[in-house]
């Protein structure tokens, strides 16, 4: 597959192709992190033409693409995992290109983004998601008549999903937020990310393909390239956008979360942004296998460079049961490498973020790893804090995310210390406890707090590695999330770009199928509150 450098609109590529001087500050390159060398091509920003173009399009499509089969909308997921399949190779090659992303990870991340995308193929294709709920009319009932009511889940309208920089595929052009939006029967508007505009443009020829073959129409899908905030501004101040997903940073995220809020008609802004996914370290398991735990967590901080929302970047331990563990992480650590960071962005804010953090009040450094031989300006070495729960609570910006390869470990004099640290968390997507079944016992209260502070509560794993499946919650109070009753992986994801409509006594006929009497769907639906297959009569 070629790839031109321009954005995908209806089907076809779009942007100038002759330039003239003065144009030349909308043209940019991916950069290989590990090299520093820019890849072609170069690739031109999305024009205001261009995104004007791109929303009217969509606009037009999702008249048609909401009404599509439940059956129709899954064959084109269907297709579109497998023409991601087809080219597996060129895919990887290029993303590890322009992210230095290992092999094996990105060819589990193919593998990961079409299982997705059948994922939410089974899910529309079934039908049930829609939740329909029927009342019958009860004309004799008294005071008040009782209508018939029926209700069910609809497609917003277009929504503009912004790819990730830490997930080339799995979070970006036909990642989680693109396959729920379109499961639901949404159009899609992608802002790539700027890091890996070659990945994000192959994928994007599979899509337009996949939706050319289906003779859909062709605004069904677009990709939109930018070397910075303006394509990604534009959309979701745009008038035709009716939703935003996104996974990124918190300054990023919030940003577009006041764009979406300060719109004479705001729509929702579903943002993944802040987590340091806090670790709670119960004595009995640092007492039984503290050595396995020191290296499991060592994997854990360091895999993918630290570059995962999921990263555990904030452990508590009890005070007296600290040292020897820590002293067997400081052991793995000194022969630790360094890591080739996303971008050379990304490298210098965690160097700057680590190097705030050294130079706080009752924090020091665990040990320093070995710098690579080979070093470029996207490198990071691994950095494990030590503190106390007293200087965390007079600095809580200790607690903040640091996106690499980091972690602040924090002592706690007892249990009272371990419970107020807990309950002064903010929002995060994890958190995770090390313990005994007893030690879990013995801390429900501590349960409690947690439960009320992030999405997902794990016992004895570790957050990194995130499932895609039916009960997985990927979200979590502000700022992990911009709702935290919301998940941007697995089905219940689709929930983000539907609304309710009530159809209050329409004919038979006038009604959708999924809300018809003899429910030839055959889907799961509340009939005057009980769930059943059944004809509604």
């Amino acid at each position: 597959m070629t790839l031109s450098g321009q954005s995908i609109i209806g089907g076809l590529s779009a942007g100038k192709t002759n330039l003239s001087h003065a144009d030349r500050d909308v043209l940019f390159t991916a950069i290989n992190p590990a090299t520093g060398q820019s890849l072609s091509p170069e690739y031109v920003s999305a024009s205001q033409d261009d995104i004007e173009h791109a929303t009217l399009l969509a606009e037009r499509a999702f008249s048609v693409y909401a009404k599509l089969s439940g059956a129709k909308k899954a064959s084109l997921l269907r297709a579109i995992a497998e023409g991601l399949e087809a080219i597996r190779d060129a895919l990887v090659e290029r993303a590890h290109m322009e992210t230095a992303l290992p092999v094996p990870r990105l060819e589990g991340e193919v593998a990961r983004t079409a299982n997705q995308l059948r994922l939410f193929a089974e899910v529309t294709e079934e039908g049930s998601w829609v939740m329909a709920r029927i009342d019958r009319a009860l004309p004799s009932r008294r005071p008040t008549p009782r209508p018939d009511l029926r209700s069910m889940l609809r497609p917003l309208g277009p929504v503009a999903v912004f790819g990730a920089s830490n997930f080339p595929l799995a979070f970006s052009v036909a990642g989680g937020d693109t396959a729920s939006a379109l499961a639901a029967g949404n159009t899609i508007l992608v802002k790539a990310h700027p890091a890996h505009p070659g990945t994000s443009e192959l994928v994007g020829q599979v899509i337009a393909s996949c939706v050319r073959s289906a003779e859909l129409p062709a605004g069904v899908f677009s990709l939109l390239f930018d070397k910075g905030t303006t394509v990604g501004t534009a959309l979701v101040r745009h008038s035709r956008v009716k939703a935003v997903g996104f996974t990124g940073s918190l300054a990023a995220g919030r940003a577009l979360m006041d764009l979406a809020a300060a719109r004479p008609n705001p729509i929702p802004c579903f943002t993944e942004m802040s987590s340091t996914n806090p670790v709670f370290m119960l004595p009995g398991a640092i007492r039984e296998r503290g050595e396995q735990i020191a290296k499991d967590l060592h994997a854990s901080i360091t895999l993918g460079a630290g570059q995962f929302c999921t990263k555990p970047g904030l452990i508590f331990l009890p005070q007296q049961e600290t040292n020897e563990m820590l002293d067997h992480l400081r052991d793995i650590v000194r022969q630790s490498p360094s890591f080739t960071m996303l971008t050379k962005g990304i490298a210098t804010q965690f160097s700057q973020s680590v190097a705030d953090r050294k130079g706080s009040s009752g924090v020091h450094a665990l040990t320093a790893s070995i710098p690579s031989k080979e070093s470029n300006d996207a490198t990071a070495d691994i950095a494990l804090l030590v503190t106390n729960a007293k200087s965390l609570e007079a600095n809580p910006a200790l607690s903040e995310e640091v996106f690499g390869p980091a972690a602040l470990f924090v002592s706690c004099a007892d249990r009272n210390e371990t419970l107020r640290a807990a309950e002064s968390l903010c929002g995060h997507l994890t958190a995770t406890l090390l313990g005994t079944e007893e030690d879990l016992d013995r801390n429900r209260d501590l349960v409690e707090i947690l439960e009320r502070k992030v999405g997902r509560l794990i016992f004895n794993g570790y957050p990194t590695g995130v499932e895609v499946s039916h009960a997985m919650v990927h979200g979590g109070p502000y700022p992990s999330t911009s709702d935290g009753r919301s998940t941007s992986v697995g089905s219940q994801s689709i929930f983000r770009f539907a609304r309710p409509v009530c159809y209050q006594n329409f004919p038979e006929d006038s009604l959708p199928a999924e809300l018809r009497n003899d429910n030839p769907l055959g889907i799961l639906r509340m009939i005057d509150g009980i769930m059943t297959r059944e004809c509604s009569g």
